[in-house]
């Protein structure tokens, strides 16, 4: 963090005075104190994106007062955040709408829109059961927190899709169950039979580890191969289950 990010500032939230740090995400400025502002696309341990857009605020800085969204706004000296304003909440209904079109399956959608009094949609349904309202949390988690690059983006707009390399196996997944961790909308799915685990939306299917202690399946084979290669410790560390080790 630099001295400029650890600076306080103060801000204003519907007429009452906050502060925090200089930079921060102006969203979990909010959250931090206890306003519930909805979003599907933030998570706190990798890069905002601002791709589902509900999360939007006004913000007014000087005279200027604009709409945008909260996840990716920094937090600065003096800035005036209305929340829940009849253009928030207009722009967020429409919001919804055109996520219930594109991801009509997804509960936490479905649960969302009813909160905002949306429960139809004017645009378009061109899949029924899709549930993926193509966040991108899945690829950040994977190439931010995970190290590794299994997933990413495939097509243009509305043909755009979160898929494996092309769109088959994701041989580079270590099985580590992050993207299905962070899916706001459990769209991903792994499950774990016969020593196997899968990670069924990117065709992944790997050999659990045995505890050379308990005997019980904790881990992909392939996950603790690459944990020995990222921290330099002995293979036979991770042979054993954490709770054993």
């Amino acid at each position: 963090m630099t001295e400029s990010q650890s600076r306080e500032v103060t801000f204003k939230v519907d007429g009452r005075s906050l502060r925090g740090r200089q930079g921060e995400s102006l969203l979990e400025a909010l959250r931090r104190y206890g306003y519930q502002v909805p979003s599907l696309c933030h998570h706190e341990a990798v890069s905002p994106y601002g791709a589902c857009r509900l999360c939007l605020v006004e913000v007014q800085k000087g005279k200027r007062r604009k709409l945008t969204t909260s996840c990716n706004y920094p937090l600065m000296e003096g800035i005036e955040v209305f929340l829940d304003t009849e253009q928030v909440v207009s722009n967020r209904r429409v919001v919804l709408q055109l996520l219930l079109a594109q991801a009509p399956a997804a509960e936490r959608v479905r649960q969302l829109a009813a909160e905002y009094g949306v429960n139809d949609t004017p645009f378009e349904v061109e899949d029924p059961e899709n549930r993926c309202i193509n966040c991108g949390l899945c690829a950040r988690v994977c190439k931010e927190v995970v190290g590794v690059e299994a997933i990413g983006f495939s097509g243009r707009g509305a043909g755009k899709r979160m898929v494996a390399p092309y769109d088959e196996t994701a041989e580079d997944c270590i099985g580590c169950g992050a993207c299905v961790f962070v899916c706001p909308t459990d769209c991903i799915g792994m499950s774990e039979t016969g020593g196997i685990r899968t990670i069924e939306r990117w065709h992944r299917k790997l050999p659990l580890k045995t505890c050379s202690v308990c005997g019980r399946h904790f881990a992909p084979t392939f996950q603790l191969n690459k944990f020995a290669e990222w921290t330099g410790l002995p293979r036979g560390h991770f042979d054993k289950c954490p709770d054993c080790r």
